[in-house]
């Protein structure tokens, strides 16, 4: 199991310490942040990219083709009543020298990273107290 602890610094601004390695989140400042870093959301859609960019190098490595010059760009847009990320599009820029007949599998592979498996196959999600409030306070999703 992995554990993160996310502690407010101030403002709109919080620190969160991921197995001793530091990031931030802050608001932009037409949402009431100081936009020293990015906002959860951002990261939520950077963790995806950034899980299809990992897979998409793991296979080309494990298939002895250039890595160099693999980019993966994201692009979401908001959705409203809930608040949510309600789209996604996803573009992976492979090395020209990558052959076309690679990419289909390439493809699968990368679109079926952790993340995106845990969006597609939702995980069970509580909010609760530290404090040991009982389960039933607990909201899930």
């Amino acid at each position: 199991m992995g554990t993160m602890r996310v502690r407010h610094l101030h403002g709109d601004r919080f620190e969160i310490d991921v197995r001793g390695h530091v990031v931030a989140v802050d608001q932009p400042v037409e949402d009431g942040g100081t936009d020293t870093a990015p906002t959860p959301t951002e990261l939520f859609v950077a963790g995806l990219t950034s899980c299809v960019g990992f897979y998409a190098r793991r296979y080309l490595v494990r298939h002895g083709l250039p890595d160099e010059g693999l980019t993966v760009t994201s692009r979401f847009e908001m959705g409203a009543k809930p608040a949510r990320v309600a789209d996604i599009d996803i573009e992976i820029t492979l090395p020209e020298a990558v052959p076309s007949d690679r990419r289909e599998a390439l493809l699968a592979v990368a679109s079926h990273c952790t993340v995106h498996n845990s969006l597609t196959h939702r995980p069970h999600v509580r909010v609760g107290f530290a404090d040991g409030a009982a389960d039933d306070t607990r909201a899930s999703a």
